[in-house]
């Protein structure tokens, strides 16, 4: 996750001040995909683990399950999020079209559109119209005001569906892995397993949580509370197909 750089004008602002300070970016282009395909991952496996396990077969058909699983569900995850991050970003250029069509049929009706926004932020008539004629004047950037101010996105910043599809992919398998890397080290009992889960479901939430600045033990407590919901239930029926099969 990148830091946005200041302005030149910030940077004259803060060499003179000693003021200075970065947002980090919260577009939302490889954290979200890495975090829920992370979670997904852990949670999906997990549950899978646990309701075979549940079931009563063998440490050797858990493994199997759970690698399978694993590959499945990355694969899903890694296209899934491609997929769906491709075609957003079609919309969105979709839409830019548009606007720039009509940038250019009806100037006029924009500049004063634009000119509306402006007063919305707390300027007077006057100024919004100085500030929508400035703007108009750069079609480009015009372009990139009202799309901002109608999409709320930046069409010169949308996310990679690349970067997206392979965040995805590779924090999927990587949270799958955590309930399965028990039975690859030889554990035959499922406790084990649950265990190692309870740990990284608590472990991935505070650190979300950290990160976000919110409550890391309340973060923590929260993903494993909604994790151990998911195995539970599954495991419920796990053991309840399982014993009726019996």
């Amino acid at each position: 996750m990148t830091e946005q750089e200041p302005s030149r004008a910030t940077g004259a602002v803060a060499a003179a001040t000693g003021w200075s300070h970065r947002h980090r970016d919260v577009s939302g282009g490889t954290l979200r995909p890495t975090v829920f395909g992370a979670v997904d991952g852990l949670v999906t496996n997990a549950s899978l683990i646990a309701g075979v396990g549940g079931g009563g077969v063998s440490a050797h058909a858990v493994i199997l399950t759970g690698a399978a699983s694993l590959v499945a569900g990355a694969f899903s995850m890694g296209f899934g999020e491609y997929i769906s991050v491709t075609n957003q970003n079609e919309l969105v250029q979709s839409e830019v079209s548009l606007e720039r069509k009509m940038l250019a049929r009806f100037p006029v009706a924009e500049q004063e559109e634009l000119a509306g926004y402006f007063r919305e932020y707390g300027a007077d008539a006057d100024t919004a119209a100085q500030m929508a004629a400035a703007v108009s004047k750069d079609p480009d950037t015009a372009l990139r005001v009202h799309t901002r101010e109608e999409l709320g996105v930046d069409s010169r910043d949308l996310p990679s569906p690349i970067v997206a599809g392979v965040a995805s992919l590779f924090a999927f398998s990587l949270g799958a892995l955590v309930p399965l890397l028990p039975y690859l080290l030889g554990a035959t009992v499922l406790w084990v397993s649950l265990l190692v889960t309870a740990v990284a479901l608590t472990a991935g939430g505070t650190a979300v949580g950290r990160l976000t600045g919110r409550p890391m033990v309340r973060s923590g407590l929260r993903q494993l509370l909604f994790g151990a919901v998911a195995i539970g239930i599954t495991y419920g029926i796990g053991s309840l197909i399982g014993g009726h099969g019996g």
